[in-house]
Parts: structure tokens; C-alpha cells; sequence
């Protein structure tokens, strides 16, 4: 089957080959679904307007701070193995409510609405994060540079399904028919995962190449210690400047965004429609980089190509934003930087996380990936309400956006350095 897959996309040796289709189907299906949920939380913070955003950040802010400690306190009762899948279980539960709610709301229902957009602003982060975890805990930092890419791939193809199927049933099902359509696919990640863990177990027992931890157990410690473990660690605490640098830049565009498509659309579809428009293109492109570039570029010049390179396609966008300040360039700053973040930057800095123990890979790296993340939200739609209360408007969102893309640009060759340093560590112990 991996003949099926391009040299120059990935190179899967025989004993890859069925954890790396699986990898891929489920991000696939993962990614579908996500992206069902995610035109609908966007269209939810239309209803608040962009002058209310920080509200909803910091509401999300909290959510995230207090979910972080009660999944690394499950991951402590329960096996690996129980507890990724049992992280969809809660999902769909919970997807179904919503679905029976916003049956019964109105247009301006701003409780559901803010309800809804802090639930899956919060839940969203967590499956996306339990998915790499089980990748980064699967495959070596070698095996990553050669599949991630590939793996990646799978996610953006069904993030381009996602919003086709958003766009085309959203007249005919609602809201509430497309998120029971999520719940759908949740429920076939779910048993996708199953299957991932079986094959994680069967290339650390025997292969030659794949990590060598198990799932087969429950992670020591107490619900604090992915805190303590991103504070003790310089390299744990650089990976998570890397995000909050990464988050700040998205978040200036994703206010703008909010504000453009909020006057220019009254109707909640119709602006469910024009982001699921963007989420579209976004994902036909970083797909396109997926399938023509980047396991090239990991291959040939590193990881740190892979992770300096967004930042430097941020400062120009901003510029052009700063010229031409229509919905069009909005919706084109937001193209270029999620591409960026998501073609390039993730599976990047995914890789980085190879290198660290197993409980960093679940506890360290959920807490970088959920509340750094969401911190790096808070502060960058604070300091806009900021900006724009001090009268500086579009220019001074740019000039935030160019300042956070330098400073990201410097945090990415300082991670890079030091994921070199690790995997070369790594290779003298072996």
C-alpha cells in the first residue's frame, strides 16, 4: 500500500505501513469532523462582535486551565490505552447536547452561543493534542521526519472535506444536523484510535524502529505535573514560547477577521458559509504544500527550515494588510498564516517532541499545546482591545502581528538549536 505514497511525500518501510495508514485515515476523519464543529464556533463569536472577543478568550483562558489538570488526573487512574479513546466518548456526548440546544435557540441566543464557542474552544485543543501525543509516541524522531508530513496530509485532506461538507448542508441540516454529522465522525476516530494503539504496540515489540514506551499503563504523577515538568525543562519551556509566538500572530488576524466578516454579513449561515469559505482554500493549500514540499524540506534542510519559515511569511502579509485594507487581504493574511501554521509549523514542532520522555509527550506537551495556546489567545486579543482603545486601529494590530512574527522568527532558532542537540544526544546514548 505505501507504494501508493510519492518518494518525495514520505518513504514507509514495511513495518510502517499500517500504523502509518491508520495515522492518516484517522487524521483524515479527525480533521472532517473538526472542521463540521469549527465554522460553527466562529459563527457563534460573530454573535458577540468583535469588540467582545477578549471576553470570550479569557472565558476559554479558565475552561483550559481547569480541563488541563482533570485529563493529566485521569491520565493518572487509567491506561493510555482507555484514556485517548475515552476522550472522544466525552465529545460526542457532549456534541449531542449541543445539537439538542441549538435545535431549540434563537438567531441572538448569546447564552448558547457563548457556551458553545467556550466548550469547543477549549475541547478542541485537547483532540488534536491526544492525536499527535500518540504519534510523537509511536514513531522516532527519524520516522517522524519521514511521515509526519505524510500523516499531516491526511488531517488537511479532511479539513478541506470538512468545510465542503459545512458549506454544501449547512441550508439543509442546520447547525444542529451538522454537528450530529460530527458526532459521526468522532465516533469513527474513536475506533481508529483503537487500532493506532494496536499497531504502537506492535512496533515496539517487534520492529526494529518505533518508540519503545507502552500504553499499557496509567502516567505517574499528580494532575500539576505537565506544569512542573514545562517549567524544569529550558527545552519544554521553548516549545512553548514557540506557540504562544505562533498563537499571538494568529489571533491578531483572527480579530481582524471577526470584525470584517461580522459587518460585512448579517446573516449567521451566510457567515458560517464565508469561514468555512476560508477554512476551504486554507486547507486546498497547505494540503498542496503537504503532497509537494515539505518531507522534502524536513529531509534535506532540517526541522529548522520547517519551523523558521512561518514567521518569515507573516511579516510581509501583515504589510500587505496595511495597503490594501479589505475583507479580500483579511481573508488572505489568514490564508497565508494558517497555512503556515499548519502545512509547516505543526508537523515541525511536532517532531521536536520525539526527543522527551513519554510523560512529557501526554502531560508537558498537553499543557503546551491547550493552556499556552489559549494564553497566547488571551494576551494577544487583550493587548488588541488596547490598541484599538487607544485609537492606533489597523496599524496597530500590523504592527503587533510584525513585532510577534520577528519574535517568533528568534524563538524557532533557538528551538531548532536545541532539538539538534537532543536527537544528537539521543544518538551518542544508543
Amino acid at each position: 500500500m505505501d507504494g501508493l505514497i510519492p518518494a518525495w511525500v514520505a518513504r514507509v518501510a514495511p513495518h510502517e505501513r499500517r500504523a502509518v495508514w491508520l495515522a492518516f485515515v484517522c487524521h483524515l476523519v479527525l480533521y472532517a469532523s473538526y472542521y463540521i464543529l469549527r465554522p460553527v464556533r466562529d459563527t457563534m463569536a460573530t454573535v458577540f462582535g468583535a469588540d467582545q472577543l477578549q471576553n470570550l478568550f479569557v472565558g476559554t483562558f479558565v475552561g483550559t486551565l481547569v480541563f488541563s489538570p482533570v485529563f493529566a488526573m485521569l491520565a493518572s487512574r487509567f491506561k493510555v490505552r482507555q484514556l485517548l479513546p475515552g476522550v472522544f466518548w466525552f465529545l460526542i456526548l457532549c456534541i449531542v447536547l449541543f445539537a439538542l440546544l441549538l435545535r431549540a435557540r434563537s438567531d441572538d441566543d448569546r447564552w448558547i452561543a457563548g457556551s458553545y464557542y467556550l466548550w469547543f474552544s477549549v475541547i478542541n485543543l485537547f483532540i488534536v493534542s491526544v492525536f499527535w501525543s500518540l504519534m510523537v509516541d509511536t514513531f522516532t524522531a527519524a520516522q517522524g521526519t519521514r511521515l509526519f508530513a505524510f500523516i499531516a496530509l491526511g488531517g488537511e485532506l479532511g479539513a478541506i472535506l470538512g468545510p465542503v461538507l459545512t458549506r454544501t448542508l449547512v441550508g439543509h441540516l442546520k447547525l444542529e444536523g451538522l454537528l450530529l454529522l460530527a458526532a459521526l465522525g468522532f465516533a469513527v476516530v474513536m475506533g481508529l484510535f483503537y487500532g493506532l494503539i494496536r499497531e504502537k504496540e506492535r512496533l515496539r515489540v517487534g520492529s526494529v524502529e518505533g518508540q519503545t514506551t507502552t500504553t499499557d499503563r496509567s502516567l505517574s504523577g499528580n494532575p500539576f505535573d505537565g506544569f512542573l515538568m514545562l517549567f524544569r525543562s529550558r527545552y519544554m519551556m521553548t516549545q512553548a514560547a514557540f506557540l504562544l509566538m505562533m498563537t499571538w500572530v494568529n489571533t491578531v488576524a483572527y480579530v481582524l477577521q471577526t470584525d470584517f466578516i461580522g459587518r460585512a454579513f448579517s446573516a449567521v449561515e451566510t457567515r458560517a458559509q464565508a469561514i468555512a469559505d476560508i477554512d476551504l482554500v486554507v486547507n486546498v493549500c497547505t494540503a498542496a504544500v503537504l503532497l509537494l514540499g515539505l518531507g522534502q524540506i524536513l529531509r534535506r534542510f532540517g526541522v529548522r527550515a520547517g519551523l523558521m519559515i512561518n514567521s518569515m511569511l507573516m511579516i510581509p502579509a501583515f504589510l500587505a494588510l496595511l495597503v490594501s485594507p479589505t475583507l479580500l487581504m483579511v481573508q488572505l493574511l489568514r490564508i497565508v498564516g494558517r497555512v503556515a501554521q499548519y502545512a509547516i509549523a505543526r508537523p515541525s514542532r511536532e517532531i521536536c517532541f520525539t526527543v522527551v520522555e513519554q510523560e512529557s509527550r501526554y502531560r508537558a506537551k498537553n499543557v503546551i499545546d491547550t493552556v499556552v495556546y489559549r494564553l497566547g489567545d488571551l494576551a494577544s486579543v487583550w493587548v488588541q482591545t488596547g490598541v484599538r482603545a487607544a485609537g492606533f486601529g489597523l496599524a496597530g494590530a500590523v504592527g503587533l502581528g510584525v513585532g510577534a512574527s520577528v519574535v517568533w522568527g528568534w524563538v524557532a532558532l533557538r528551538l531548532s538549536k536545541q532539538y539538534d542537540a537532543l536527537r544528537a544526544a539521543q544518538a551518542r546514548a544508543a
